[in-house]
């Protein structure tokens, strides 16, 4: 299983340079890739491309960059932009988002995600394969190309947590990318339906990219009342609540990976074992040495 870490959605107090920073310690520690969220702070796609040219090594990934705001050539320009600019080591994580930020804030209509979902997808892939798009449909009508100067085709991972989204991903993607899902889930759930449906594709083995939060301390108690108080809001949101109901979990602090060395190892074998290929390792400051010391520990289960 492949370890990645979270750099949240701004990398730190002095933005880029503190993202750029982290990009170089991750790499330096060895770890396999660095995913960065797409919130209301930075642009991670433009981001992860500055920060591209720091690294010359390990994968940076979108987790991830909603679909509605950006037309689908927009957001392929982008992401092939972000290849070129990395040299071939760029990951595009989409997903829809959720009706509290699409339809409430943004104004667009929420009312057939899988839909949307479908047609962005079947506009988005060829440009990332670097072929033309061609396609008529209910929300888009597309006939575009381009043509970015260095750039491969680009890994495209789609958050698919409902039985349509995970359909969608194996027909269309190279596999899906998680948040507050548990091993459970992930293993009863989001896996057979995943590979089925890129086996019927002829797709090969999907990527699981499973993102949750993750603290070494020596109080677990204090730990998980720290997640619960301050990432309460995923428990609310209505995809994410249905996950964490799979998982029997009662909110996101029940499904966090804390403790001793014992516990994570514990926890990352059963992700491992549940069918994740992937790691997407959010590092709760629980504390004050929280990260570091994660970090550390991280680093010390690599290989």
């Amino acid at each position: 299983m492949r370890i990645g870490i979270m750099a949240g959605a701004t990398g730190g107090d002095n933005g880029i340079a503190d993202l750029v920073a982290r990009a170089q310690d991750v790499e330096a520690r060895g770890f396999d890739a660095l995913w960065m969220a797409n919130i209301f702070s930075f642009d991670a796609i433009m981001s992860l491309a500055i920060a591209g040219f720091a690294v010359p090594r390990i994968e940076l990934g979108t987790a991830v960059v909603p679909s509605y705001p950006r037309h689908p050539v927009a957001i392929a320009q982008q992401a092939l932009t972000a290849q070129a600019a990395s040299a071939g080591r760029f990951t595009l994580g989409i997903g829809l988002s959720h009706k509290v930020v699409i339809e409430d804030m943004f104004g667009y209509s929420y009312a057939a995600p899988a839909r949307h979902m479908r047609e962005y997808l079947e506009v988005l892939t060829p440009l990332l394969r670097g072929e033309a798009a061609h396609f008529t449909g209910e929300q888009y009508r597309v006939n575009a190309n381009l043509q970015v100067p260095g750039a491969k085709p680009v890994t495209l991972l789609l958050a698919a947590l409902g039985e349509q989204m995970l359909k969608l991903a194996g027909r269309y993607c190279d596999g899906t990318i998680l948040w507050m899902t548990g091993p459970a889930t992930i293993e009863k759930h989001i896996a057979p339906k995943l590979r089925k449906a890129a086996e019927v594709a002829g797709r090969p083995q999907p990527r699981i990219v499973a993102g949750l939060p993750i603290a070494l301390t020596s109080d677990p108690a204090g730990a998980r009342e720290f997640i619960a108080r301050n990432l309460a809001m995923y428990g609310t949101l209505p995809s994410y609540r249905a996950m964490l109901d799979l998982e029997g979990a009662a909110g996101p602090a029940d499904i966090a990976l804390v403790g001793d060395e014992a516990a994570l190892d514990a926890g990352l074998e059963r992700l491992r074992s549940a069918g994740v290929s992937d790691f997407d390792a959010a590092i709760v400051p629980v504390d004050k040495d929280a990260e570091p010391r994660t970090l550390d520990y991280l680093q010390s289960r690599l290989g």
